[in-house]
């Protein structure tokens, strides 16, 4: 949490201070005894921060190819804040490299398994790291 020297922060705002995806940066200054900042003194502005990013990679084996795999995990993509890709591997499983939040990674992954595809799934080799940042959107890749 980034707070720098004599900085306010505003008792209202202490909620979303909490949360550990995000980040508030304020002007300094000192309220009007009410909580609300005077004049030009407002906070900047509130990002997602990196330290609860992940990226999680996964092999999945089984029979996995051949059966729509890869264009269900991407239209399950569309509705979690996600990126990434799926392809194919020569050796007859898919590999899924997605980054984003951790629930929203863990909720991905098991959408995945419940859009009908678990039964084609044998193993699920799961890894996690940290983020590359270096996807943009989500999309069925070829495997070079």
């Amino acid at each position: 949490m980034f707070h720098g020297g004599n900085d306010f922060v505003n008792p209202r705002a202490q909620k979303f201070i909490a949360e550990p995806a995000r980040v508030w940066l304020y002007f300094r200054g000192q309220t009007d005894g009410v909580g609300h900042f005077p004049p030009g003194k407002r906070f900047l502005w509130h990002f997602d921060m990196a330290v609860n990013r992940k990226r999680l990679h996964i092999f999945y084996s089984g029979n996995v190819q051949g059966v729509g795999f890869r264009y269900t995990v991407k239209a399950a993509a569309t509705g979690f804040e996600v990126t990434g890709w799926v392809r194919n591997l020569p050796d007859g499983r898919v590999e899924l490299a997605a980054e984003g939040l951790k629930d929203e990674l863990e909720a991905f992954r098991l959408a995945i398994r419940e859009a009908g595809l678990e039964h084609f799934v044998r193993k699920e080799e799961i890894s996690w790291n940290e983020p590359a940042n270096e996807f943009r959107g989500f999309e069925i890749v070829r495997y070079q």
